[in-house]
């Protein structure tokens, strides 16, 4: 399993690309606390509050 990273601009965690799949920044860090797994971002008020728009995983805090 290859370490996941998170994107630095819009939280995004993935793991094998060399930038974000949703943004395409390359500002990406290994060190991020709290993970949120988004199934319905519409219905999701966490999504809401975290300004998050589409489904996927995201970490709460990056470092």
């Amino acid at each position: 399993m290859a370490k996941q990273k998170a994107c630095k601009i819009c939280n995004t965690i993935y793991e094998r690309e060399t930038k974000c799949p949703s943004c395409d920044a390359k500002e990406s860090t290994g060190s991020f606390k709290g993970r949120i797994v988004v199934a319905n971002p519409e219905k999701s008020e966490i999504a809401q509050k975290l300004n998050i728009k589409e489904k996927g995983n995201f970490a709460i805090k990056t470092k």
